[in-house]
């Protein structure tokens, strides 16, 4: 079991006033069977106009705001504490295969299980994934007849991991899946894109997961405040694989998430969990700035 202090702030500093600005937070963490979230603040400069607590369409816990008096700033300071208990599948050679499960999703004329049905909003195309052929192919030789789905998964993970190189400068936010195919490079957000997209051309039902990630600091240095950042990793639909139906992979660092991973909210892609996204009238030109400290409650 591990527990985290996460301190999370975001700052717009706007080229002019902002006149009416309505926002909408993923920020609160996600309650699982391997997550508690013990405590949640949320503090805001300057205070919305109107608020509101809920869910998405999606079960994730999400926040919306309303400013609709003048303001040419606005910091948002999220800090939680998160218990994570360890949750790996106890092997990735059960459950079914991937042709096993495609049949399984299939269409007939009797109704689906529940969890199944639940699975296949995260098997079709979505603003940041494609299912395309090319994805399909380039993922194709991960699959091997009969093989179980959690291993082939572990292995479109690791040659993702072994091909492509992280740089921060190589996409942005709207770069395609299938440029960062070709470009062979990309940021975590990028590579869990291109890993659903190469799972759903596949037929298997595969989400997008938006959290934080553990860094530990070099030996004989302090933790350094701001030096952690957001995270993006997959989860792939495995029912009958002795564990949870869903199980994750960080395509990123080639490695099974378990108590490093802290996780906000899962969706289709990052379109549906970004951790902060809203519309606004005026302000002009600006960026944010985003600091996220994740420490283990022990240090």
């Amino acid at each position: 079991m591990a527990r985290y202090h996460v301190l999370h702030e975001t700052r717009y500093t706007y080229g002019s006033a902002v006149s009416l600005s309505q926002q909408m937070l993923h920020l609160i963490p996600r309650a699982s069977p391997w997550q508690t979230c013990l405590d949640f603040r949320l503090s805001l400069e300057p205070e919305p106009s109107w608020r509101r607590r809920g869910e998405d369409a999606f079960g994730n816990p999400v926040e919306w705001l309303a400013f609709y008096l003048p303001h040419d700033t606005l910091h948002v300071r999220a800090e939680m504490e998160v218990e994570v208990v360890p949750h790996l599948p106890v092997t990735l050679e059960a459950g079914l295969s991937r042709e096993a499960l495609v049949a399984r999703l299939a269409y007939r004329s009797e109704p689906p299980l529940p969890a199944d049905l639940a699975a296949k909003q995260f098997l079709f195309e979505s603003p940041h994934v494609r299912v395309k052929h090319e994805l399909a192919a380039y993922a194709a030789e991960c699959f091997a007849p009969g093989q179980a789905l959690l291993e082939s998964a572990r292995q479109l993970m690791e040659k993702i991991y072994m091909e492509f190189e992280f740089d921060p400068e190589a996409t942005t936010v709207a770069t395609p899946v299938l440029e960062v195919l070709e470009q062979k490079r990309g940021v975590c957000q990028d590579f869990a894109h291109l890993m659903i997209a190469c799972l759903r051309s596949q037929g298997i039902p595969a989400r997008y997961m938006s959290g934080y990630l553990l860094t530990e600091p070099p030996p004989g240095q302090v933790r350094m405040v701001g030096a952690d950042a957001s995270h993006a990793w997959v989860s792939v639909y495995a029912p009958e694989s002795g564990s949870h139906d869903w199980v994750d992979f960080d395509p990123t660092n080639n490695l099974l998430p378990d108590t490093q991973h802290i996780t906000l909210a899962w969706g289709r892609d990052f379109n549906d969990v970004s951790p902060m996204r809203g519309v606004i009238l005026g302000g002009g030109g600006h960026e944010p700035e985003v600091a996220v400290t994740v420490t283990p409650l022990e240090d």
